[in-house]
């Protein structure tokens, strides 16, 4: 799962000023460090960009920036409608391949054309059966593989009942809320809004150009030049969320907050920090 950083332009408002000390690392080279692990002559990599408004832009730049990194087989997966969704000939690529990835944009449309598709059933199985398959995504495509996600959210001074929309997801991925863009776009408040809703789940906050590697749905290594700040509400001994109104700010205590970098891991199920083999 990628922060994000493919993006074309800024969002208006939203963007933080970042200052960096480390050299940027694209989901390119990330995605592509992992593969090349994989013991094959060949590694086909199939892309789903239908969360993009600019699909066909997603198309060039994916396929130009892979076969610079050495990746010839690289294909673009189209799912415009439901039947789409359900083509056997995508279904038989999802198959084949050997790592699937998700580009950016919104996780709406992405929900809407893939959920409860023979397509997303073929990728869940793959990812569930085959322990070389690599599914990623960056930005929206990261958002999506969690079984609960965030749809939408307002930035505000405070938090109020109703500024925040929950949606299930891709359920690739158990107990988790993912954000992406988490500094660069100001979004603490909105990831800590979502986990207080549900305490069960852990909050991970990506920033951009940085990913977590996950492995068996429990261990997780931070690579990239940024952050990824974890939020878990599993010990909060107060909140009024579920009794205010529309007006009432909300307020919430003993949420714990850890932050973690390249060199570092978390154990999701554990709970637990891990620096090189040492465990905190």
């Amino acid at each position: 799962m990628v922060g994000g950083h493919e993006d074309k332009g800024a969002v208006s408002g939203e963007n933080l000023t970042i200052h960096k000390k480390k050299k940027s690392k694209s989901h390119f080279e990330i995605l592509g460090s992992l593969i090349f692990k994989i013991p094959r002559a060949h590694h086909i990599i199939e892309i789903i960009a239908s969360a993009s408004s600019i699909p066909e832009e997603m198309e060039t730049l994916y396929i130009n920036s892979y076969k610079q990194a050495g990746f010839t087989q690289v294909g673009f997966i189209k799912v415009e409608d439901a039947e789409d969704a359900r083509d056997p000939g995508s279904i038989k690529r999802i198959q084949n391949a050997h790592a699937v990835f998700f580009t950016g944009g919104d996780q709406d449309k992405l929900i809407l054309l893939l959920a409860q598709t023979a397509l997303l059933t073929a990728i869940r199985k793959k990812y569930y059966s085959d322990k070389n398959f690599i599914v990623g995504g960056t930005s929206a495509g990261a958002m999506v593989m969690a079984e609960t996600i965030i749809t939408g959210g307002l930035i505000g001074s405070a938090l109020y009942k109703g500024d925040i929309k929950i949606a299930k997801g891709f359920d690739l991925i158990k107990d988790v809320i993912v954000d992406t863009h988490f500094i660069k776009r100001g979004r603490f408040a909105r990831l800590a809004h979502a986990v207080t809703l549900n305490p069960a789940c852990l909050g991970i906050g990506l920033e951009e150009d940085t990913a977590l590697i996950i492995s068996e749905g429990n261990q997780a290594e931070c690579i990239g030049s940024g952050m990824v700040v974890l939020i878990d509400g599993s010990k909060i001994s107060a909140t009024n969320i579920n009794i205010v109104d529309d007006a009432t700010p909300i307020i919430v205590e003993n949420l714990i907050v850890s932050i973690i970098a390249e060199g570092s891991s978390f154990l999701f199920k554990e709970r637990k920090l891990l620096t090189g083999a040492k465990a905190y």
